[in-house]
């Protein structure tokens, strides 16, 4: 039965001036009606409606190319694991932790203002900023050199930016749920 079909349900001054004008009409004619029944109720006529159920919608197409291609990104995990150097080295490595820190500032701050605006684009900010926490915790931990290095980006890892990704990711969840 679609929203169309269904019976309104009226709600009136009483009981009695509500039987005696009571009719299943459909939402077309209840529109062209409604005037002269608050009219003749002395009041304003609410109808109520059932929420139809909603239509399934047909897959995206650009939902399963990220799929394939995340799937395609499998063996060549295999192939860099097995290929790459244990050590490298890098022309350009502070200017990349610098980029990579400045990002992670920018969205922090970013986040704090749309969160303090409560604005919607919070929670896109939120995630992209927790991700860049995570990563930044990572390629600390795992590019650092034994010894006091390591115990220092464990240490900024558990304290700083893992905490940090985790309040991100709970802002942007609680920006996505329905309010």
């Amino acid at each position: 039965m679609s929203v169309l079909e269904m019976p309104t349900t009226r709600i009136g001054p009483s009981a009695t001036a509500a039987a005696s004008h009571t009719t299943h009409t459909t939402h077309t004619s209840n529109a062209a009606n409604a005037a002269n029944r608050a009219n003749s109720y002395g009041a304003e006529i609410i109808e109520l409606f059932a929420v139809p159920e909603p239509v399934p919608r047909r897959p995206r197409p650009l939902g399963y190319l990220l799929v394939a291609l995340g799937l395609a990104m499998i063996p060549w995990l295999f192939v860099l694991a097995t290929s790459l150097p244990a050590t490298a080295q890098a022309s350009h490595w502070s200017t990349a932790w610098v980029g990579l820190d400045a990002l992670e500032a920018i969205g922090l701050i970013g986040t704090g203002l749309l969160l303090r605006r409560r604005d919607a684009r919070r929670g896109p900010a939120a995630a992209a900023t927790a991700m860049l926490l995570v990563v930044d915790a990572w390629f600390d931990v795992t590019t650092a050199a034994p010894g006091a290095d390591i115990a220092s980006a464990i240490g900024m890892a558990v304290c700083a930016e893992l905490p940090l990704a985790a309040l991100c990711v709970v802002l942007a969840v609680r920006a996505s749920a329905p309010h």
